[in-house]
């Protein structure tokens, strides 16, 4: 089968590989689409759990051509998502029952065999039937599923003022879902008018256009119209230098929530007494598990949409381009590998 094949950091090719066979408790999955996104490009600089050689891919799904001899609940044929997390069940954190914390944290496409690739093996119970759902929108249930386990590490209160910097494809979902679980005052910076104007749209949400050649801009707007602040600041950029000013727009008693992937090495300043004197309380969000289900009911009922945000097709033999069109960062909103083509 054909995939991409990494060596190592920045160092890949589309290649020809053996096509995997199912163990007694595995589906094989002939994959249709698959998410890229900014994740992707912390594995192509080795980062976020990276482990090569690496085909990666973590938000895929595709139609089930074999089922494992143990498999009863999946059949041939059948269209489905996958959800990528792998865990040990016997690890300090497993037996805590935190899963996510798992110690032997294993996830397709990011330190395992993921979906850049005509075919991928999944264990039975981590495959997820998408029903009428198209691909395309099927390829956001991974990123939804990363948003919704936000909203639980948030714990957003009825009537909360919540501000957002970034409008990038998790965090346009995750405006929805913020908005949908009592949100009061909503509001999203960002510098992308298109962007802005969809999350608007779809969230309800008040935007502001952020100048990032003048942080005085958005901050003298936010300050003027919400003295008190939020009481939820998170931060869907990624970028330090937004992550760095959050403490600033937080409440007293407020959250600042890290939710965006910052570059490993990347570090912030943060005044202790602030954090003292405030009672404010610093939460990151990291990826997710066991929230595939929540995520594929908030798409298919409608209150996630999906479909307006997927922008930009890439084939397999793309993969380069479309790497480069999301570390770019700009001229897209989700860009996804439609594997059909």
């Amino acid at each position: 089968m054909k995939a991409v094949r990494y060596v190592e950091p920045r160092k890949f090719e589309v290649t020809e590989v053996d096509t995997p066979k199912p163990n007694s408790n595995q589906v094989l999955i002939k994959v249709a689409t698959c998410g890229v996104c900014k994740t992707d490009v912390h594995i192509h600089e080795g980062e976020f759990l990276a482990e090569f050689p690496l085909t990666p891919g973590h938000e895929f799904t595709g139609t089930v051509v074999e089922v494992g001899s143990d498999v009863t609940a999946l059949m041939v044929g059948d269209r489905v998502a996958v959800d990528n997390t792998v865990l040990c069940g016997h690890c300090y954190y497993c037996k805590r029952n935190q899963p996510l914390y798992c110690e032997n944290f294993y996830s397709l496409g990011c330190n395992g065999p993921g979906g850049f690739a005509e075919y991928v093996v999944a264990t039975h119970d981590k495959v997820f039937p998408i029903g009428d759902l198209s691909f395309e929108e099927a390829a956001m249930i991974e990123p939804t599923a990363c948003a919704v386990h936000g909203l639980d590490v948030i714990d957003v209160k009825p009537g909360d003022d919540v501000l957002m910097f970034g409008t990038g494809p998790t965090g346009i979902v995750l405006a929805q879902l913020l908005r949908h679980a009592g949100a009061a005052n909503l509001v999203v910076v960002g510098s992308d008018p298109v962007k802005l104007n969809l999350v608007g749209r779809l969230a309800n949400a008040k935007t502001v256009l952020m100048d990032r050649a003048d942080y005085s801009v958005h901050t003298n707007a936010l300050m003027a119209s919400f003295p008190h602040g939020f009481d939820v600041v998170i931060d869907a950029t990624g970028a330090v230098e937004v992550l760095q000013q959050c403490p600033q727009f937080a409440k007293f008693g407020g959250k600042i929530v890290v939710y965006g992937v910052t570059n490993e090495a990347d570090t912030m300043t943060v005044s202790p007494y602030e954090i003292f004197r405030k009672e404010l309380k610093l939460i990151g969000s990291f990826a997710q598990t066991h929230c595939f289900d929540r995520a594929i009911s908030y798409i298919q009922l409608g209150i996630v949409n999906v479909k307006d945000i997927v922008t930009h097709r890439f084939s397999l033999d793309e993969y380069d381009k479309a790497l480069e069109q999301v570390a770019a960062g700009k001229g897209h909103i989700k860009v996804i590998m439609d594997l059909r083509q």
